[in-house]
């Protein structure tokens, strides 16, 4: 073969596998702490809201007008009760659950998502080492039992999570005490250990009275444990409150000891307002607690997509406010709560259920302006097409949420068992990488800018930057322009370095640019520098 179709063969191969980015060292960490104090719940001003179009660089010997970074909370549940999601059994082996594991964030890094919601205390049990609740029998098949080798599955999950770039949540049950899926009730369950507060429904499961100070001291103890302790970005309740009704065949919720009590003390509330009232005050409290332990961890919310019948008009359905007596209107009202994900599980042109019209509704509640990022159905919505109208739900959020966009996907079984899903998504709406939205509301550090340095070596070029000035990272974006045109890359925090071809499309790199971008999704400041 003629030797320069070598070379240029050579080149080529070079300049693809060169984009790659490698990691140098290893980011400061978070502080597991900070000082308490009292929260306020302020109103995001206009003025409050981040900017990321056109930012000059401070050095005044190059002013770069950058492109816009996409904002968009994509997230997944993934869910380990029933062994749902993963593990997958319960009885896989530590490396068998860690390699399950890593194929599943590595599906959501390679599709484009920024954030994973584990499930890691599906019924009063740990997917994690706790010292107030006994490990999941949906772990290792026996309550109690811990891995064996042993490790810390959160622990895991949180590292890998944050080597790909994606936001680990964890996802707790906070009232469900034994699932019928959970096995035997034995003396390491809850039920067994608090029966005082745990009542049993006529589908065999167990429930904490939500109206006990016991019940509701415990879940607070277990919360500011796992924010405590563990290096999370946000902490997750679902739409179990008080149970669904067909959990007890109908009948009425046996609290009887709790509403008596609460009566006898001289209370006036009717019983279903007094429920709603127990679980009221818990949502706040648990919001206040986790801002006294670490400001920048977010708290969501996934309530039942439905308030009540007739909000809007036309919509029919359950009513979480009258059956789960979860009054989740105010707690987005009063803004107890970082993100709120109503379920719209719902298609697009469902009558009675009506997605677009539920998202406006919600939105017009969200008085305090946090973040709503709707759930979507993604493994089981009842169309024919089920890609085609994720990605018009997706477009339809976009349009109605305008630059505070996201939503979060029942469940990452809709992609594992759907590669038409995957590339739906891989090649539409979530072609390019996005940053969260930022997250005003919540305290961050200022950001200095990192210093950025350039070196060739052939066609490649490498990017080195410091962190002396820079802060807590949890990720950088990197700005690469070739000719007129702009690449932008998202990498995690660990990543110091960045090898990049010199030429690309028949285009030569002419600039790069660096900033980070903090847990709360605020930007620093960056630096840009000519490549020559």
């Amino acid at each position: 073969m003629n030797k320069n179709i070598i070379r240029g063969l050579l080149a080529v191969f070079l300049s693809v596998l060169l984009i790659a980015c490698g990691s140098s060292r290893k980011p400061v960490s978070r502080p597991k702490s900070q000082p308490k104090k009292v929260y306020t719940s302020p109103v995001i001003k206009k003025s409050q809201a981040p900017a990321v179009k056109k930012e000059e660089s401070q050095d005044e010997n190059l002013k770069v007008s950058l492109p816009e970074i996409p904002r968009e909370f994509r997230g997944a549940w993934i869910a380990s009760v029933a062994n749902i999601n993963w593990p997958s059994r319960k009885d896989l082996t530590t490396e068998q659950q860690k390699a399950e594991a890593l194929k599943l964030l590595d599906l959501l890094k390679d599709t484009h998502f920024n954030a994973v919601i584990l499930q890691v205390r599906p019924s009063a049990d740990a997917l994690y080492k706790s010292e107030h609740e006994p490990w999941s029998y949906f772990l290792t098949g026996e309550t109690g039992k811990k891995p064996s080798p042993f490790y810390d599955p959160l622990e895991f999950w949180i590292e890998e999570a944050h080597k790909r770039g994606l936001e680990l949540h964890v996802w707790l049950n906070p009232f469900r005490a034994h699932h019928t899926n959970g096995g035997k009730v034995t003396a390491e369950s809850m039920v067994k250990k608090s029966p005082e507060n745990v009542v049993r429904l006529k589908n065999g499961m167990y429930w904490f009275d939500p109206a006990s100070d016991k019940t509701q001291n415990h879940v607070s103890k277990v919360v500011k444990d796992i924010v405590r302790r563990y290096d999370i970005d946000g902490l997750h309740f679902d739409d179990y409150f008080y149970p669904y009704a067909t959990y007890n065949q109908g009948a009425d919720f046996p609290d009887y000891a709790t509403w008596s009590e609460y009566q006898k003390s001289g209370g006036n509330l009717s019983r279903a307002d007094w429920r709603r009232a127990n679980v009221n005050k818990f949502i706040e409290r648990i919001y206040r607690e986790i801002k006294q332990e670490k400001n920048y961890v977010k708290f969501g919310i996934s309530p039942f997509g439905i308030w009540k019948p007739g909000y809007p008009a036309g919509i029919k359905g359950s009513s979480q406010y009258d059956e789960l007596y979860a009054d989740a209107k105010l707690w987005l009202n009063q803004g107890w709560v970082d993100y709120f994900t109503p379920q719209l599980y719902w298609p697009v042109n469902s009558s009675g259920q009506n997605f677009t019209a539920l998202l406006k509704w919600w939105q017009g509640e969200n008085t305090k302006k946090r973040h709503l990022w709707p759930g979507l159905n993604t493994i089981e919505v009842k169309v024919a097409d089920r890609p085609s109208e994720i990605r018009q739900q997706i477009a339809i959020s976009r349009d109605v949420l305008k630059d505070d966009a996201g939503e979060v996907h029942w469940s990452i079984a809709g992609l594992t068992k759907s590669p038409a899903m995957v590339d739906a998504l891989k090649n539409g709406p979530y072609k390019e990488p996005a940053l969260i939205p930022a997250t005003p509301w919540l305290e961050s550090k200022p950001m200095g800018r990192p210093k950025l340095s350039v070196s060739r070596s052939g066609n490649t070029i490498q990017l080195n930057w410091e962190t002396k000035k820079t802060g807590e990272a949890f990720l950088w974006v990197i700005y690469l322009r070739y000719g007129d045109q702009w690449e932008k890359k998202i990498l995690s925090a660990e990543n110091l370095q960045c090898f990049v071809p010199k030429q690309q499309d028949g285009r030569t790199l002419n600039l790069a640019a660096v900033r980070a971008a903090d847990h709360n999704g605020n930007l620093s400041p960056y630096e840009a520098l000519k490549v020559n």
